[in-house]
């Protein structure tokens, strides 16, 4: 079993992650257009998403130890979704930083042939980001409703 600390920051996990979810959603919307420079959206949005890897990272060895197995054993379905969660997890974070770059970068290039790609890429990495990071936030919503722990 594990910690009731472990346990509490399991549980702002799950709820900061939904917030980065939404957070991602307002960089992915605005930076359709290629000319908007938003870079205060778009550090607080990575910002926001690497706050719950981060604490995935100090729970995941707890996780591992006493939660792990037993839901894999009690249901083996529960267990591939989260670990799905987790790879996806760790693919929306690093689409936010990739977009965090593309974006910083576009604002800095002085020639609009580089500018207008560099942009475009932000726009689709915070874009997926915010997708990966909803399917994670739902996947690790629906393990945490049916399991026991």
């Amino acid at each position: 079993m594990i910690d009731v600390v472990t346990r509490a920051v399991a549980h702002a996990h799950g709820h900061v992650g939904w917030l980065a979810a939404a957070a991602l959603a307002h960089p992915a919307w605005l930076l359709r257009r290629p000319v908007r420079r938003l870079s205060k959206v778009a550090v607080a949005a990575t910002a926001l998403i690497t706050l719950p890897a981060l604490s995935a990272l100090a729970i995941y060895p707890a996780y591992r130890a006493s939660l792990k197995q037993a839901l894999f054993v009690r249901a083996a379905h529960l267990g591939w979704m989260f670990e799905r969660k987790e790879h996806l997890g760790l693919g929306a974070v690093a689409l936010a930083w990739a977009g965090l770059a593309l974006h910083l970068a576009s604002i800095r290039a002085e020639r609009a042939e580089i500018r207008l790609p560099l942009a475009r890429g932000a726009h689709a990495c915070f874009v997926a980001s915010a997708i990966f990071t909803l399917v994670v936030s739902a996947l690790g919503s629906w393990v945490a409703a049916v399991s026991p722990f």
